[in-house]
């Protein structure tokens, strides 16, 4: 355990995460199971003639690469036409990877010096777990990766259309008092702060400005169903990092287009005229800009 003295909570948390990752585990081997039995088709992006090898590999990368940015997760953009027995075994990992996440937070939430422990124990826990340790040292598991969950079609798709999505961003309000103490947080002395500094008290203390982070690119699929849902829908857009699994008892996939490998390195969509922020950014350190 932890330099701390442990307590029965902390044994309680660790043994919930430990048999959550084991149910994952579980779970994911059925899915693999279920496609070897019943081979289903499959269609991958980068991997022309996919099979079982590829949403193998798909399932089962739970583990960071040396170097890789940890905010990041590895795409596996493809899709696989599915019985109901195997989209059975895809909504029950589903679960299991749900629960997973909710030990994860459970730890977070009360009792936090434990996750570096947890990480730990679970490489430990996967059964080609030697194999796992030659090849990736003792790489800790990407969570993110091992939670994430396998997009499932509603209902029988007709057509898919995948299109990059490089425009993401997430929008934070600040206050003034809040970037001021931002900036306060850089180097004071430097030039560049000063000057967004003092550009910063000729505004009103009460306005509300806004801190912009631009989104990893990613894939959507949009899919076309080949009847209207009860709802009434023909079509769901969806993020495809992983593979998208689409009912289908014969094993057909939908017709698809082919995007390109990597995403555009500029924005492709038009500015809205109802766009809300200036173009500008109005503290350039910090990304903020001001609303119009």
């Amino acid at each position: 355990m932890t330099g701390r003295s442990s307590t029965p909570l902390d044994y309680q948390l660790l043994y919930r995460l430990d048999s959550a990752f084991d149910d994952v585990l579980a779970a994911l081997e059925a899915v693999n199971e279920q496609a070897r039995l019943c081979p289903p088709g499959y269609w991958a992006l980068d991997t022309p003639g996919a099979g079982g090898d590829w949403l193998h590999a798909a399932l089962f990368d739970m583990w960071h690469t040396p170097g890789q940015d940890g905010r990041q997760t590895r795409n596996y953009i493809g899709l696989v036409a599915a019985n109901d027995a195997l989209l059975d075994a895809v909504i029950r990992a589903n679960a299991a990877k749900s629960r997973f996440s909710d030990a994860l937070q459970a730890i977070k939430q009360q009792a936090p010096s434990l996750l570096s422990e947890g990480r730990e124990r679970l490489p430990r826990r996967h059964p080609r777990v030697q194999t796992v340790l030659e090849r990736n040292g003792l790489a800790r598991l990407h969570l993110k990766q091992c939670w994430r969950h396998l997009p499932v079609a509603e209902a029988p798709v007709s057509r898919v259309r995948f299109a990059w999505y490089s425009s993401g961003r997430s929008i934070k309000r600040l206050s003034v008092r809040q970037a001021e103490e931002k900036l306060l947080a850089l180097d004071s002395d430097a030039a560049h702060v000063r000057l967004q500094l003092r550009r910063l008290a000729g505004i009103p203390s009460s306005e509300p400005l806004a801190q912009v982070q631009p989104q990893a690119p990613l894939m959507r699929a949009n899919l076309f169903f080949t009847e209207p849902l009860a709802d009434g829908h023909t079509r769901r857009a969806l993020n495809a990092a992983m593979p998208i699994f689409v009912p289908s008892a014969q094993g057909r996939l939908p017709h698809t287009n082919c995007p390109a490998l990597t995403p555009p390195e500029k924005r492709t969509r038009a500015r809205r005229r109802d766009e809300k922020l200036e173009h500008e950014p109005f503290l350039p350190s910090l990304r903020v800009y001001r609303y119009r």
